[in-house]
């Protein structure tokens, strides 16, 4: 009896893996069905860190309305996000940063807290040891500046009549990136015209000024020692003394079509751009230029920002934007890899619910660059009819393949069609324009964020190229075969690949090594096999991968973070075996650690930022990243294990 026990032991041990498995499958899908919306899509919440909350409530101050209930709530979300550093952070467990710590603090004094309170007292010193208020970036500055707490001297000169430049001239709007652009113009706006918060509570944070702002002689902003700096620097001085000079006349009209601006691209209760930077500023524009308090744009505009508002029982924060076509696609595509049945209905849903949100009649800002390309992407958001993004577009005309060719046949060619117009000259994909690689504007004093240029990137680049090949595309296609080149010519030296869009190298090398296998090349290729060699070197000793926002500073580690986070794991394992790699101990041991630190919902405890909107700036926390990536990279490998092919045959 002992014997044939024995032997059978390793053929019990697969079974009872295959059942903890399909358990673990079962209970995730479920979850995110719970999430699924009637009307067959989803939409998580999207996190940034304390600047977003804290400006909102800091808006609700210049304009002179006060919540005591809703502050209270913002303030204990604000509390909670303190770092050890008494500061606080761009993405969980980061380390200080002192714009992100001026504006939480001086959110925090105008809802209330006591100043002399410890924790108001720790963030105070910290932003002290760190140079204080005056070492805040360009964005804070204003927010300082429309307080009176900051001269607007401290500000960089961006004149209003940048509205009038022709498009010929080294700066124009349609030169700067998308985000860059729905800010600036209401910021301009208000920087022309220089108001001062109604400010109710008469707030002030002149304490965190080591020297006071009248006496601060150099308000230069950080940016690098280099010509274009110095020549930007010469350049801003001059327009400092001429700026006063203006005609009034013409200021008076640049102002006029700033605002023709934000009126065609208000976007109904989706808001400027979709994205609160923007939304903010437009409806400060409002009530300093004198809109009554029920004009159609002023309400459309509250209406966008309330949309935005995540309010719990004792906390509440404000969203950054909506994520519903982004969270959308990726579930469906989770959905499918798990099978068929009531998954695929609700991934069915899910597609027809996304073949609606195309964007088939607006000519949007891309077409600047690209004047005869048909309008046929999607956008992030509900609505962004202006601003329909690659990554978006290729990631559900993927999933709508995937679902039902011949069902979205005409939205899948329409959105293959605008894709392909909007490669850049490089041979990669910018996020939402062409080509916009003005690199010099980085140096301007008032881009010291350095994000204001959308150029090509790897993660993107991979999203079109696994879009094209999964759909059929020959590899000797124009496209792809500089698409390709673009992708081999970005690999880093260490075999991973940038992630611009989710943190970092784990992202970026998921992504590309996805479209690497859909294009067809060798799984042994050296390109593939040093990415590989690379994913692997960098398991951690519980099997999961890991990386956080401090990968985006030069000199620090790729790939590796404090904690191993569940969504990282799952790029980690859905990239290892995109490269044919679903046999390699590596990927049994990051499917054992997900399967381990399942929830008891059936989802993933992440509270780690893994994704980012600037790098070293803006950092991001997808909710709904633990719940369809984790399910998604588990259901491949029960697939490829089960399937009579080890290859992964779609383009994501």
């Amino acid at each position: 009896m002992q014997g044939p026990a024995l032997l059978d032991q390793p053929a019990r041990a697969t079974r009872e893996a295959e059942l903890s498995l399909d358990t673990s499958i079962d209970r995730a899908a479920a979850a995110l069905a719970r999430r699924q919306q009637a009307d067959g899509h989803w939409v998580f919440e999207l996190e940034a860190d304390a600047t977003i909350p804290a400006e909102y409530l800091l808006l609700r101050h210049f304009l002179g309305e006060t919540d005591a209930e809703i502050e209270r709530k913002i303030a204990n979300y604000l509390k909670s996000t303190q770092g050890a550093h008494g500061g606080w952070s761009l993405y969980h467990g980061g380390e200080f940063n002192i714009s992100a710590s001026v504006k939480a603090y001086f959110a925090l004094k105008a809802a209330g807290e006591d100043a002399d309170a410890p924790h108001m007292a720790r963030a105070r010193a910290a932003i002290l040891a760190h140079g204080g208020a005056a070492a805040s970036n360009v964005f804070c500055r204003i927010q300082l500046a429309l307080f009176g707490e900051m001269p607007w001297k401290a500000v960089p000169v961006m004149p209003v009549e940048i509205m009038h430049l022709p498009r010929w001239f080294p700066f124009h709007l349609d030169k700067v990136s998308y985000w860059s652009r729905t800010v600036i113009v209401p910021l301009v706006v208000l920087m022309a015209k220089k108001p001062l918060a109604r400010n109710p509570r008469k707030v002030s944070v002149r304490e965190l000024y080591v020297v006071p702002p009248e006496d601060v002689t150099d308000w230069s902003v950080g940016l690098p020692d280099t010509v274009w700096t110095r020549l930007f620097a010469q350049i801003d001085r001059a327009l400092r003394l001429v700026e006063p000079h203006l005609p009034k006349g013409g200021r008076e009209s640049a102002i006029a079509k700033a605002m023709d601006f934000v009126h065609e691209r208000l976007n109904g209760e989706d808001g400027l751009g979709g994205i609160y930077p923007a939304m903010a500023a437009a409806l400060m524009c409002y009530d300093v230029l004198g809109y009554p308090q029920d004009h159609p744009d002023v309400l459309t505009c509250r209406s966008a920002i309330d949309k935005l508002m995540v309010i719990e029982e004792d906390r509440a924060y404000c969203q950054p934007c909506l994520s519903p076509v982004w969270d959308t696609g990726l579930a469906a595509l989770a959905m499918m890899e798990t099978g068929e049945g009531a998954p695929a209905e609700r991934a069915r849903a899910a597609s027809d619910w996304l073949k609606d949100r195309q964007v088939l009649d607006v000519v949007g800002d891309w077409a600047a660059e690209r004047p005869g390309v048909r309008p046929g992407g999607w956008a992030f958001q509900y609505a962004n009819p202006h601003y329909p993004d690659l990554d978006d577009t290729a990631m559900v005309v993927m999933a709508l393949d995937r679902c039902d060719r011949e069902r979205y046949r005409e939205s899948i060619e329409r959105g293959v069609e605008w894709v392909l117009g909007l490669q850049s000259r490089n041979g990669g994909w910018g996020a939402f324009d062409a080509d916009n690689t003005k690199h010099y504007l980085n140096y301007i004093p008032f881009a010291d964020h350095g994000a204001l240029l959308d150029p090509p990137t790897a993660d993107v680049t991979a999203r079109c190229v696994g879009m094209l090949a999964q759909l059929g595309y020959p590899k000797d296609h124009p496209a792809l075969k500089r698409a390709i080149d673009y992708l081999l010519a970005e690999q880093e030296a260490d075999g991973s690949w940038f992630g611009r869009w989710g943190t970092n190298y784990i992202y970026g090398t998921w992504s590309v090594l996805s479209a690497l296998n859909a294009y067809g090349m060798d799984h042994q290729d050296p390109v593939m096999r040093r990415a590989v060699d690379w994913l692997v070197s960098k398991q951690r000793a519980d099997g999961g991968w890991g990386e956080d926002g401090a990968s985006y500073w030069e000199g620090q580690p790729h790939g590796e973070g404090k904690v191993s986070t569940a969504s990282q794991t799952a790029w980690a394992l859905l990239g290892l075996m995109a490269a044919g790699e679903v046999d390699n101990p590596a990927v049994e041991r990051g499917i054992r650690y997900l399967s381990r630190t399942q929830n008891a919902e059936g989802l993933w405890d992440e509270e780690a930022f893994t994704a980012v909107g600037f790098p070293k700036v803006f950092y991001l926390r997808y909710h709904g990243y633990r719940a369809f990536f984790p399910l998604w990279s588990l259901a491949r490998y029960r697939a490829l294990k089960q399937g009579n092919s080890r290859q992964v045959p779609f383009g994501i």
